[in-house]
């Protein structure tokens, strides 16, 4: 697989696992950041000095940023910036294989931080690792894609509503047909007076 697809890979994982987040677990996350993380997702989310003063104001700047950087690594920042007390705590965890750990040594830590800090946080903990190309983002992404617990929700397509032909009754078809019929017979009348006027 080439570099630039599993890049795409790793923001289409990073993109699902934030979307999955509902706007409650976003603002519990953020309302359990240290100061200084609050302080800059602010800044990051453009908060004018001081910060946002209402939560669902500043949960409002965090999905906009985001969207809008799916691509400039603005969804990026913010995922690694919510997410950064629960990977510490993983990587205290994980000790020595916090480096390059085995599927199961990363299941044996993921319940305790699912306990700490909830579902939605840890799936995006992982997904911001895989797109920050951690050494194991090929496990990461297996585990994501496939483990019972881990594994994020499929993408929900969103309706598409199919308008019906567009079939214009008989009345309309006969309006049009004499007003087609009308065009031609003035072009024909100008037409006429032109070849008149040629003969005088």
């Amino acid at each position: 697989m080439s570099q630039l697809k599993i890049r795409l890979q790793a923001l289409s994982l990073l993109d699902r696992a934030f979307a999955a987040m509902t706007d409650e677990e976003l603002a519990t996350l953020v309302a359990s950041l240290p100061d200084d993380h609050v302080e800059a997702l602010d800044e990051l989310c453009g908060a004018r000095e001081g910060g946002f003063t209402d939560a669902d104001a500043r949960t409002l700047a965090v999905r906009a940023t985001a969207a809008r950087g799916r691509m400039n690594g603005g969804l990026e920042q913010i995922s690694t910036l919510i997410t950064d007390p629960a990977l510490a705590k993983c990587i205290e965890m994980l000790g020595d294989n916090s480096d390059n750990p085995s599927e199961e040594q990363l299941l044996e830590v993921t319940p305790t931080i699912i306990e700490e800090f909830g579902l939605a946080t840890t799936r995006l903990m992982l997904a911001s690792s895989i797109a920050g190309e951690a050494a194991a983002s090929v496990m990461l992404t297996r585990v994501l894609k496939h483990d019972e617990t881990l594994a994020l929700p499929p993408v929900e397509m969103p309706e598409v509503e199919v308008l019906p032909a567009r079939t214009a009754d008989e009345e309309t078809k006969a309006k049009r047909k004499a007003a087609k019929e009308k065009k031609q017979a003035e072009a024909r009348k100008a037409r006429e007076q032109q070849q008149r006027a040629r003969h005088r």
